[in-house]
């Protein structure tokens, strides 16, 4: 700014200062107003569904040798060397349910439209993690996206990615990997969970002192003949290294088309009783609808072969069998994933939550998260209800991004003057992203999550949600959307909070300037006021290079956890590209791992 000589030139810069800052006041106190009470729409009641559970028990159950002592499977992926695999590629009809925008771009409801000064502490410790080389040097090929997913327990944490796994110690040091996927499940009953096919989660329930890995099959899709399973992984004891009791899980046939539904994009979350797991079915040819599973957890924590799965499809109505409104299951839902140390009240049921976007063109008329309750009796004739609880009316938001050529073509990268080569914002998909943390904080319970919005023309920011339930009754506590008016892009989010309420937010970051694709978090303390991130903004790490494939895919989602030690730390994994990766492949991605505590949680 340039000095001012005149003292009539100073008065004036005065005033316009007093005027900026009371304007500024009066936008914070909007944005406090609008994040902490809820929109004009008045909250919708669910409209009950006639969902009918199905129970199953595991198809193949057996208990590995210990991890570290696994074979490889040598089994190169069949492509020619330097080739890109796109993990999940588009599906059949029902993949085109994203739809155009239906009205006009309107404003963000509550963006946080100013940068605070950042106060947010910088990293603990930041550590590389898995990259596509380790594809490369495993398969002879790379693949596309990443979906880097991790989870940290009292002495570990353990990274998964397509198509790759490893082990780290909490200093960072790599104690087991990468591995394929594939050897994770060598010498399994089923054959088809031995090959490395992605969509992978990892997570660590401190309830019981275990980890579960998981991935899905995908030799159905070139056999229409063939099943598709759900292949799930629960350790023997708190040693992730160690051996693991294994499970497969059939998915459904499909009585009207013939073949099975294929489990696309499953979530898993921990809960008291059950590990809930989500997946978004295609049928052989037109079929669509979200499955919401229930594992029994006791058993497969204890090895018992004989472990049951109960299982509710909400088909959606695009087709002539879909019972269920397209907006109320949108593209996937989430399933809770307990942090801290006071579990849910016995027997209370699981919140499994989405989102609608009225611009969507899905058929919601209000923007909203969509709220079911899954509830469980692990009997021994279990008894299992799933019911849409409530839709609660959210600030005004757009996911619908202006993407070009194609939707997945949506945000640039510096030096990259090919719309085709920008990234995918996945704001289209109507559905939050990984993970739905759950806390119960004894007089309230609270579940935070996000995703991916256009927050401004252009322009991609993270909004997120805190919800609560108390009682039975739930509400949205407080709502924002990050973006700050420095035209940098934020997007593919995860969000949680520590054992005080604080939240820290993670992300990627780029712009078409300046930004290369990074990583960066924000945070928030307990006491704050509401719908602000008010710590301002730290990075995990600055990218150097780009991504330059035409398929644009950027992972999936990311994961924000919270350390079981100290109940404070976070330990964040996402995506980035060096200078270095860009030249040695068109998708040469690499993963960051870093950790932070913010102020007041020791």
């Amino acid at each position: 700014m340039k000095t001012l000589r005149r003292i009539s030139k100073n008065r004036a810069f005065t005033h316009v200062r007093i005027l900026a800052a009371v304007l500024l006041v009066l936008v914070a106190a909007a944005l406090l107003f609008l994040a902490a009470s809820p929109p004009a729409v008045a909250q919708r009641s669910g409209r009950p569904q006639l969902l009918t559970p199905k129970f199953s028990t595991a198809v193949a159950f057996d208990v590995s040798p210990a991890l570290r002592s696994l074979p490889r499977i040598a089994r190169p992926l069949p492509f020619p060397p330097g080739a890109i695999l796109e993990v999940r590629p588009e599906r059949r009809k029902s993949e085109g349910l994203q739809a155009h925008r239906v009205r006009p771009y309107r404003a963000d409801g509550v963006r946080q439209l100013f940068s605070l000064t950042p106060t947010i502490p910088a990293p603990l410790l930041t550590f590389e993690g898995m990259s596509n080389q380790d594809n490369f040097n495993i398969f002879g090929g790379r693949v596309n996206p990443p979906d880097p997913v991790g989870d940290v327990g009292p002495n570990h944490y353990v990274e998964m990615i397509n198509l790759v796994y490893a082990v780290f110690d909490k200093a960072g040091n790599l104690l087991m990997g990468p591995v394929d996927t594939g050897s994770l499940w060598a010498g399994f009953p089923i054959e088809d969970c031995t090959d490395p096919s992605g969509d992978p989660v990892v997570l660590y329930d401190q309830t019981t002192d275990h980890w579960i890995l998981s991935q899905f099959t995908t030799r159905g899709l070139d056999d229409p003949t063939l099943p598709f399973y759900n292949c799930v992984a629960v350790s023997q004891t708190g040693d992730p290294t160690g051996a693991y009791y294994r499970y497969a899980f059939i998915t459904q046939a499909d009585e009207v088309d013939g073949g099975y539904f294929f489990p696309d994009y499953p979530k898993y979350g921990v809960w008291s009783n059950s590990y809930i797991l989500t997946t978004r079915d295609f049928g052989l040819i037109d079929r669509y609808g979200i499955s919401v599973y229930a594992l029994e957890k006791n058993k497969m924590v204890n090895g018992e072969p004989n472990a049951r799965a109960v299982q509710f499809f909400l088909e959606a109505n695009v087709t002539p069998t879909g019972t269920v409104p397209l907006e109320l299951v949108g593209d996937g839902l989430l399933p809770p994933d307990i942090d801290g140390n006071r579990r849910p009240i016995n027997g209370a049921p699981a919140p499994i939550v989405g989102t609608q976007d009225d611009a969507a063109g899905y058929g919601a008329t209000f923007d909203a998260l969509n709220i079911w309750e899954l509830s469980i009796q692990w009997k021994a004739n279990p008894v299992a209800s799933l019911v849409l609880a409530t839709q609660l009316p959210t600030a005004p938001f757009d996911s619908i991004y202006p993407c070009a050529p194609t939707s997945r073509d949506c945000l640039p990268e510096p030096g990259i003057v090919n719309p085709a080569q920008y990234l995918d914002i996945l704001s289209y998909r109507q559905r939050p992203t990984y993970r739905l943390a759950y806390r119960n904080f004894g007089m309230y319970e609270s579940l935070v999550t996000n995703q991916s919005v256009e927050a401004a023309p252009g322009v991609a920011g993270a909004r997120w949600y805190e919800i609560r339930r108390t009682g039975s009754s739930y509400s949205i506590y407080q709502q924002g959307t990050y973006a700050p008016g420095d035209g940098v892009h934020r997007w593919m989010g995860s969000i949680a909070q520590d054992k005080k309420g604080n939240m820290a937010l993670g992300y990627s970051v780029v712009n078409g300037v300046d930004v290369f694709p990074g990583v960066r978090y924000t945070g928030r303390l307990s006491g704050d006021a509401l719908g602000l991130m008010t710590l301002g903004e730290a990075t995990i790490i600055n990218g150097s290079g780009v991504q330059t494939t035409t398929n644009s895919r950027w992972g999936d989602y990311t994961s924000m956890n919270i350390d079981p030690s100290d109940d404070c730390t976070f330990w964040y994994v996402n995506e980035y590209y060096t200078l270095a990766g860009q030249a040695s492949s068109t998708a040469g991605w690499q993963t960051r791992i870093g950790t932070f505590k913010l102020p007041g949680c020791n």
